[in-house]
């Protein structure tokens, strides 16, 4: 089975850009929703211990972070291009945009209006768990105080609207890349912020080419459904598979057996052949028995 499916939940920033990059390519997908914390037994089991979301499958493979799932969805579709020729700095663009600047948009977002905002209506133990789940992202490294990533997200979306403003339409080129996907899911997760997505008002040429990039949509998804290999009917127990156990003994109407015949003991060409002549020997006597020379 070559379906390609994507694992993932609906308020995943990384999935966003997996979805636009299938939406672009125009791949039809299957979906697989995945919890958004841990446990999640059925993920770590497929993955090898991958948990991160999303994540993309092929059969019995399967491919961890969107960089890598960037490259299998060139290879399932080369036209459009993720990687145009002209735009060599696109790959280490996109990988400024998914460190730096997602690692500037998640406290800018998660400070306590986009908090209240994206938990409204949970109880408090649904925050507290999903900020215990995400804490070992973070660890060993410096995090942003909600201050700090306001003023580097400024000078952030400033760069990107100068660049938009000089460009034809994308920020390399007249087609959007690789480049333009990983920048356009951390603006994702900022809109969806409610009142803190008030910080990308004043940059118009940056609005108008996240519309241009919300218009590829997410592709041709199938319905959620249930992962491979569950949720199906069991399949019939081939003839020769043991019942299963607790299976109450059946015996049926055993089968009509031909009569049974005997064998004649010995072929029949053995039993016509006359008997053999026995063979007689010479009573033996000791001159017989012995050389004439050894008798006297």
């Amino acid at each position: 089975m070559n379906d390609l499916i994507l694992h993932h939940y609906d308020g995943s920033p990384f999935a966003e850009k997996a979805r636009l990059m299938l939406g672009f390519k125009g791949l039809a997908w299957r979906s697989v929703k995945v919890p958004s914390i841990m446990p999640k037994p059925d993920v770590v089991a497929l993955t090898g211990g991958y948990r991160r979301t999303p994540f993309a499958q092929v059969g019995a493979d399967v491919y961890c972070d969107t960089a890598l799932i960037a490259r299998l969805l060139e290879q399932r579709a080369p036209a459009p291009t993720l990687f145009p020729a002209d735009a060599p700095l696109a790959p280490p663009f996109a990988q400024w945009a998914d460190f730096t600047l997602f690692w500037t948009v998640i406290p800018y977002t998660m400070q306590p209006a986009g908090l209240a905002h994206r938990f409204a209506g949970a109880p408090p133990e649904v925050m507290k768990a999903f900020a215990a789940d995400r804490a070992p992202f973070t660890a060993g490294m410096t995090r942003q105080t909600p201050a700090d990533a306001t003023a580097n997200l400024r000078a952030q979306l400033a760069a990107l609207e100068a660049q938009l403003a000089r460009g034809p339409g994308f920020l390399f080129g007249k087609a959007p890349s690789i480049a333009d996907f990983a920048v356009a899911h951390c603006l994702w997760f900022v809109h969806s912020g409610g009142p803190v997505a008030a910080i990308l008002a004043p940059y118009t040429a940056l609005n108008a080419w996240f519309s241009r990039m919300q218009a590829f949509g997410p592709g041709r998804a199938a319905p959620p459904g249930p992962p491979p290999g569950r949720g199906r009917p069991p399949a019939a127990p081939a003839p020769w598979a043991a019942p299963p156990p607790g299976t109450p003994p059946t015996r049926g109407p055993s089968p009509p057996r031909p009569p049974a015949t005997r064998p004649a003991r010995w072929p029949r060409a053995w039993a016509s052949r006359p008997a053999r002549p026995s063979r007689s020997r010479p009573p033996t006597t000791a001159a017989t028995r012995w050389p004439a020379r050894w008798s006297g």
